[in-house]
Formats: structure tokens, sequence, C-alpha cells
């Protein structure tokens, strides 16, 4: 039998049930199908480069990996053709234009001989499966994760031993150099210095974090100078890693008492598992909010705000210092994270869509499940989101989770000679202070976009607006 494995965002061997099954059915001829783009993404870097590591992988078992662009049912279509084969295997993703995707070609199985096989996704367990008492999908994380934990995370399946190459040339096939995925510019640069994207590397990572930082990880995690979170987010949204191998790791690693209480992390799996359910279920909440009173939310989009925000230039050393991490390494801190979001949602009233999108194009771990529902959850739009009237100060949050500002030092060292006192609010400083480390407001280092106080009545005017309650929220 000969089968077409479509790879996706499922850039490993291990955990993979599409290629295990394929390859214990006969010869495999591994496929991935990229898109076109104008300009590469941070991610389409990530993927270039999970992409190189994955053709070695293939090599070793006796296989190679053929790089197509297109439509991928068109091009699977022609493929099957061209080449004769007798099936096409590919795992399953959740969100809407990949779902579309396999409803097209699923149906391709009836106009041909071709058996077409969709696996599980990247999840712990089918979406449909969890429900209410009603038969309806959780909306509120508390009680998805209480019945998460009843539940049987089922193991992940073993790499193929070996794999039955099936040699074939194919048209329209490219070499990995010319897909597009990296930029002409040499713009991921800084990128390099910062990943090591691939299957191996992520095992490699979580090694690391299991043996240093998983023990710690609820204690540490909120604060950014310290290293304490798992840096493995890129290798998830990639598909490097399999979620139910990395569940099931975590809970060896409780046995073997590496991390006695590891549920802290394990919560963090959950909200990723959480966010592809509800993007499963209510497949439109990459383009609208969940609670539709928030189709009315008066957004300024100050377009010159915007910009301050994605360069790092608000005046605001936190959110400047997380937007030029982003910028620089394609990742944020995730409770720096949360602030940059906040600032952008409910200082400025910028649509959370737009910031989506700005993150859709640096993020390194962008993820469109993890993407959407995180800013739904700042913006309030969520069915479990955060309240409207949490409304993050950034001066408070810099002192508290970055009091002797390591972290602002590192990404904006045009303040870092000033003193702690006033590192988080330089606009405090004295002119002699300001002098002294180097700083000339408005020069070297903005004011302050929008003051704070203001821009926080303003935001609840806003919301106030759409909920009627304008009154009550003062």
């Amino acid at each position: 039998m000969k089968t077409i494995v479509w790879f996706r965002n499922d850039l490993r061997v291990h955990d993979h049930p599409a290629l295990k099954n394929a390859s214990e059915c006969g010869e495999v001829l591994p496929v991935v199908i990229l898109p076109d783009r104008a300009f590469p993404t941070a991610s389409d870097w990530w993927v270039y480069k999970s992409l190189t590591h994955l053709q070695l992988k293939l090599v070793e078992l006796g296989s190679e990996l053929t790089i197509l662009k297109g439509n991928p049912s068109s091009t699977l279509s022609l493929l099957a053709e061209e080449t004769q084969a007798d099936a096409i295997f590919f795992n399953g993703q959740v969100d809407p234009v990949s779902r579309k995707e396999e409803m097209v070609l699923l149906e391709l199985e009836s106009l041909s001989k071709v058996d077409i096989q969709r696996f599980d996704p990247n999840m712990l367990l089918d979406p449909s499966h969890l429900k209410t008492g009603a038969g309806q999908p959780y909306k509120v994380f508390g009680a998805f994760w209480k019945s998460l934990q009843q539940q049987k995370i089922p193991w992940p399946t073993a790499a193929p031993a070996s794999l039955t190459n099936w040699a074939h040339e194919i048209t329209g096939s490219i070499p990995l150099k010319e897909s597009g995925l990296r930029s002409p510019f040499n713009w991921d640069a800084t990128l390099e210095q910062a990943w090591e994207p691939g299957e191996t590397a992520s095992f490699e990572q979580w090694a690391t974090f299991r043996d240093k930082r998983l023990q710690f990880y609820d204690f540490k995690r909120d604060f950014p100078s310290l290293n304490g979170t798992s840096r493995l987010s890129g290798y998830l949204a990639s598909g490097n890693m399999g979620i139910r191998a990395l569940w099931h790791a975590v809970k060896r690693a409780q046995e073997d008492g590496i991390a006695p209480q590891p549920e802290a992390f394990l919560r963090q799996l959950a909200w990723r598992e959480f966010s592809y359910y509800q993007l499963f279920h209510f497949p439109d909440i990459t383009e609208r909010p969940l609670r539709s009173e928030f189709l009315n939310f008066p957004w300024l989009n100050d377009s010159s705000e915007f910009e301050s925000w994605k360069a790092g230039k608000t005046g605001y050393p936190l959110v400047d210092a997380g937007m030029r991490e982003l910028w620089e390494t394609g990742t944020i801190h995730n409770r720096v994270r949360m602030v940059v979001a906040s600032f952008l949602i409910k200082h400025l009233l910028v649509d959370w869509r737009m910031g989506a999108e700005w993150f859709r194009e640096t993020l390194i771990d962008y993820d469109v499940a993890n993407n959407t529902l995180g800013w739904q959850w700042v913006a309030g739009s969520g069915f479990d989101a955060a309240p409207y009237f949490r409304i993050f100060n950034p001066t408070t949050q810099s002192k508290k989770f970055d009091k002797s500002g390591e972290y602002i030092r590192r990404w904006i060292p045009e303040l870092a000679k000033l003193p702690d006192v006033h590192l988080h609010e330089p606009q405090t400083a004295s002119e002699d202070v300001l002098m002294t480390a180097g700083v000339v407001l408005g020069e070297t280092y903005p004011l302050p976009i929008v003051d704070h106080s203001a821009a926080r009545a303003r935001a609840l005017d806003a919301y106030a607006l759409i909920k009627g309650k304008k009154e009550e929220l003062r």
C-alpha cells in the first residue's frame, strides 16, 4: 500500500498517528504543502528550521520529505493521481481554515479510489468528547479543568522504527531553501540567537525545564527576569512536540519526585486545550467576540498610538520592554504578554484583533487558538475572560514583577542607568537624575503616550457604554 502522509502543524515523528499508521501499511511519501506569503512571519522561520530537522529525521528512518506549494486539497488530489497513491493520511486541526481544507479533501474520497483518513489533532482529547451535563460545550475553564482531570489521557504513539521509502519524482516539488519561509533581508537573524527549533531540541528543552525549573514553576513563572517558564510554547505551536507526550512526561516527573506538585504547569497545558476546544466549538471567534455586546465596543484605533505600542515606545517601561523582547526574540514572557495586551486594549482602546494580527506576524509560538483566546480573555469578550474592570496598571505590574528592573534594563538599555526608584516611572525623576543617567525624556526615551488614570477612566466608560452600567462602574 502506498500512502501519502500530509504533514501540517505536526512537524515531528513521535506521537504522529498519521505517520505511524502509514508506516504499518506499506510505503510512505511524507509531504508538506506550504502557503504563498508576501512576507514570512516569525513562526514561518520556526517552520523553516523545523522542516530542516524533520528532513533529517525522515532520512534517518529511510524516507525523505517532499515540499510543495499550493491549495492543499487540489495539490494532494493531483499528487495522488500522479503517484498512483492508495491512501492519504493526515492529523486533523481544529481551526476553521484547516477544517475546511479537511472537508474538501475528505469529499474527494467519494470521487476517487484513494483512501483518505484523518487522525486525532495535537490535543489531549477529542474536542467533541467533553460536554456539560446538559450536553453543551464548556464555556468556563474551571468546570472544563475539573472534567479534564477526570479523563484518561491517551498515551502518545511511538515513532516508527523505520519507513519504507516510496521513490518518485514529484512534479512541482521544491527545495526547502526556495520555500519562501526565510526573509531575503535576514530580518530573523536575532531569532537564530534565541531559539533552536525542531523535535530533538524540544526534548532537550523539556529535560532542562523538568530538571531545573518545573518544581519552582508556580513561584517563578510571573517574574520575567527569572527564566522560570518552560519555553516550550514554540515547540507545541509547530507540533515539534506532542501535547500528550508532554502531559504524560509531566506526570512521570511527578511520580519520580522531580516535581511533586506540577498542577500549575498542567493547568497551563489545560488552558491550551481549552483554547483549542473553544475554537473547535466556536470557529468564528478569530474574527468575532464570543460575547455579542462587544460587537458595539467603541474602539478608537489611533494608528499613531498603535505604532508606538508595536515599536515599544509607549513611555511605560514594562510595556516597551515586552514589545522589544517580542521583536528581538519572537516571544514575550507570559506575565508581560498580558500587560502589553491589556495596555493596547484598555489604555489605548485599540481593537484586540489588531493586536492579535501583530502577534501573528511576530510570535515564533503563534498559535491561532491560543492567540485568539488570549486576546479575547484580556479584552473581556470571551466566555471565561478577565473582568472588564481589570485594567492592569503597567507601573504597578512593573514594580511588583520586575522590582530590581533587571528585565527592563535588558530590553531598554537607554534607561539602564536610572536608579530603581525611577526606573518604572522615568517621568518622576528630577532633571539632575535624568541627566546623570543620560536620559532625555521625549528624545532618548518617550514620555507616556497616555496618562494611566485618564486612560483607565476612559476604558471604564467604554465598557459601560456596551454594558449599560456607566454610573455603577465609577
